[in-house]
């Protein structure tokens, strides 16, 4: 029986010894973890996005904490109420929260852009622009394989008609579409802003309207329109301001090739008016009097 026991013994000792050495661990090497930590990943969306710029919300949480340097405003999924739970956690200012939009600067659809070639590989806007730089004759607009729909969580972009458009109602401005985008042409922008140049190209205007039927060609007629000094043309293409841009949309409307775009409702350019019909008697006697004209031009020379 003793023989039995022993094993039994020395087994249930060394469990204790292991036991007591954790315990002991435990107590030296225990890192305080502060309580609002917890707190505010528990107001935190959880979507893990990325779009603070950290790992995900548990990074954010700590970081946040830890730095009174990072803003309680980056969580975009969150918006202005979540920033404002959270700096009363933190004892802060939240701060001024713009709402923010992804927007993707191409408006190349089937119809506008030529295609260079037939991609056959890969359903991946990475792939294609590795392997050919672009499927578009034109090298800088939307690629339209899905890259960005596959990154959203939030059922905010898709592909229609060859190009990726957002749904504004759902989009929270979390960047994963922009951070996936190969060609850089998503943009996180205002959401208050309804007027945007929805082109890349900064080719010259005789190539990029050949390329694309909808691209800016530079022509600076919405700079003359605009009568808060908000867009400007450099490198051949028309940029806005958002910051001076109040969506009036007169360069919209003014715009020669649709470049670009207002998500409000806008008035038709008025045609000029037509010139006045002249009748048989009108047109003899200006007929007669340039040929007075032309025999008194002669009889002086």
């Amino acid at each position: 029986m003793s023989g039995v026991m022993t094993p039994v013994i020395l087994v249930a000792f060394i469990g204790l010894i292991c036991a007591g050495l954790l315990v002991f661990a435990s107590k030296v090497f225990h890192v305080a973890v502060d309580e609002r930590v917890t707190q505010v990943r528990e107001v935190l969306p959880g979507a893990n996005c990325g779009g603070c710029g950290f790992a995900g919300c548990d990074d954010y949480a700590s970081n946040l904490v830890g730095d009174e340097s990072i803003p309680c405003t980056k969580c975009s999924p969150g918006g202005a109420d979540v920033a404002a739970k959270i700096a009363e956690i933190l004892g802060r200012s939240a701060g001024a929260t713009e709402p923010q939009v992804a927007q993707v600067m191409c408006n190349g659809v089937c119809e506008a852009s030529k295609k260079d070639h037939d991609w056959q590989g890969m359903s991946s806007c990475k792939g294609a622009k590795g392997w050919f730089s672009s499927p578009n004759a034109c090298m800088y607009g939307c690629i339209g394989l899905g890259d960005c729909v596959k990154e959203c969580q939030f059922d905010a972009i898709g592909i229609v008609d060859g190009v990726a458009r957002v749904n504004r109602e759902n989009c929270v401005a979390c960047g994963a579409c922009a951070n996936a985008c190969p060609q850089k042409i998503i943009k996180l922008v205002p959401k208050k802003n309804m007027v945007h140049v929805l082109c890349s190209s900064t080719d010259k205007g005789a190539v990029a309207r050949k390329n694309c039927s909808n691209a800016c060609i530079g022509c600076m007629k919405c700079t003359k329109v605009c009568k808060f000094e908000a867009i400007t043309v450099e490198d051949n293409l028309a940029r806005i301001d958002p910051a001076k841009c109040k969506s009036c949309g007169l360069c919209a409307i003014e715009c020669p090739t649709g470049a670009i775009n207002s998500f409000r409702k806008l008035p038709k350019k008025k045609a000029a008016p037509a010139a006045p019909k002249l009748t048989p008697e009108q047109i003899e006697a200006l007929k007669a009097k340039k040929a007075a004209e032309k025999a008194a031009a002669a009889a002086k020379a």
